[in-house]
C-alpha cells in the first residue's frame, strides 16, 4: 500500500537536514549527503535536504531514505557489472563506502533528446552543434525524440561551470587513461542498458542519469556515488509516452520540477537572502512522489521504521561499531 499523505503530513518535522558525528571521521557537507572520511572507509549519510538554485529550498520526509535505498538495490543488481564502492548499509539513510581515488569528471548516458541544463544535448543541438559522443545527429529533430543509440556524455567536475568533454578530451587533458576511459565507457553503456531493462518492467523509461567512478589502491575501477536515483536520473512514464509525443506534449514524469516552479514564482531564489517557507502541502507531495518512485523502480513496497530518524541514525551507528 502507498504510504499515506496523512502520515507524510505527520512526519513533516521527523527529518534529516544535518549531522554531526566528529567519531565518524573528517566531514563533508554536501547538497544532499554529508559524507565522513576516516583512514580506511567513507561513511555517506544521505539527508532529506531538497535543493535547487544552489542553495537548500525545503526538508523532505523520507528523502534520504528513498535515495539511499534506491542506490543499494541497484548497487547490488549491478555488482556483476561492475563492482562498486558499497561495504555495508546499516542505517535506511547510511552507506559504509570503500575509499578511493575519484575520477574528476561525470558519464552520462543519454539515449533521448532532450534536457535542459547548458550540458544537455537538446540544448545544444538548439545551439547547432551536431555531434555527440561519436553520433551526429541530423538536422530537423525534435525535442524528445529517441536517440538511435545511446551515446555517452561526460563533462567535469569540481569546475566553476561543468563543461561537457569528449572521450579524446578525457585521455588529452589527463582525466583519465585511456585503457581506464575504455573501462569506464564499457560499464557505463553496460550499467545504463542494464538500467533501462529493469526500468521498463514497471512502466519507466529511464530517459538519461549520470555514473560516476572511481580506483582503489589496487587498481580496481568502481561504482561509486549513487546509482539510477530520482535525483540522478531522468525517468519518463512508458505508457503514456507516445501518446503525449504524438500530441505534441511533453513526456509524462514524476519529479521535483513543482517544488522548484513554486519558489520561482514566490521569490527570487538566486538573490533573496531569506526564502519563503515551502507549504506543507507541496513538501508532502513531493515526499509522496518520491516514495512513489522508490516503490516503482524497486517493485519493493516501501517501509518506515516508526523510530524518530536522528535516534534511529545514532542507534544503528552505534550498533555497527561507527560510533562509540
Amino acid at each position: 500500500m502507498p504510504v499515506p499523505k496523512e502520515f507524510i503530513l505527520q512526519n513533516i518535522n521527523n527529518v534529516l537536514t544535518e549531522t554531526d558525528f566528529p567519531g565518524l571521521g573528517e566531514k563533508k557537507v554536501g547538497k544532499v549527503r554529508d559524507t565522513y572520511f576516516s583512514k580506511d572507509k567513507i561513511v555517506l549519510i544521505t539527508t532529506d535536504r531538497q535543493s535547487a538554485f544552489d542553495r537548500i529550498l525545503a526538508a523532505i520526509p523520507f528523502k534520504g531514505q528513498v535515495l539511499n535505498q534506491v542506490s543499494e538495490w541497484w548497487f547490488k543488481k549491478t555488482s556483476d557489472i561492475v563492482p562498486n564502492h558499497v561495504i555495508s548499509v546499516p542505517d535506511p539513510n547510511v552507506l559504509v563506502a570503500r575509499k578511493c581515488e575519484i575520477f574528476p569528471f561525470e558519464v552520462v548516458p543519454r539515449a533521448f533528446l532532450t534536457g535542459t541544463t547548458s550540458t544537455s544535448v537538446w540544448v545544444n543541438y538548439q545551439k547547432g552543434q551536431r555531434e555527440f559522443g561519436g553520433l551526429t545527429l541530423p538536422h530537423g529533430l525534435k525535442k524528445n525524440t529517441k536517440l538511435e543509440r545511446t551515446i555517452l556524455t561526460p563533462s567535469t567536475k569540481h569546475e566553476q561551470h561543468d563543461r561537457n568533454l569528449t572521450a579524446e578530451q578525457i585521455v588529452s587533458e589527463g582525466f583519465a587513461t585511456q585503457k581506464d576511459w575504455d573501462k569506464i565507457a564499457d560499464a557505463s553503456l553496460k550499467l545504463f542498458a542494464f538500467g533501462q531493462r529493469e526500468a521498463a518492467k514497471n512502466n519507466l523509461i529511464l530517459v538519461d542519469t549520470k555514473y560516476e567512478f572511481g580506483k582503489t589502491a589496487e587498481g580496481e575501477i568502481i561504482l561509486v556515488d549513487e546509482i539510477h536515483t530520482p535525483d540522478s536520473s531522468r525517468y519518463w512514464l512508458a505508457d503514456s509516452f507516445e501518446q503525449r509525443i504524438r500530441e505534441g506534449k511533453e513526456p509524462e514524469n514524476i519529479d521535483k520540477e513543482f517544488l522548484r516552479l513554486w519558489f520561482a514564482e514566490h521569490c527570487d531564489p538566486y538573490k533573496d537572502k531569506v526564502l519563503p517557507e515551502a507549504p506543507k502541502e507541496l513538501v508532502a507531495e513531493l515526499s509522496h512522489r518520491y516514495i512513489m518512485l522508490y516503490e516503482m523502480i524497486t517493485g519493493q513496497e516501501f517501509r518506515i521504521d516508526s523510530m524518530p530518524i536522528k535516534e534511529r541514525l545514532r542507534k544503528n551507528l552505534t550498533k555497527a561499531q561507527l560510533l562509540v
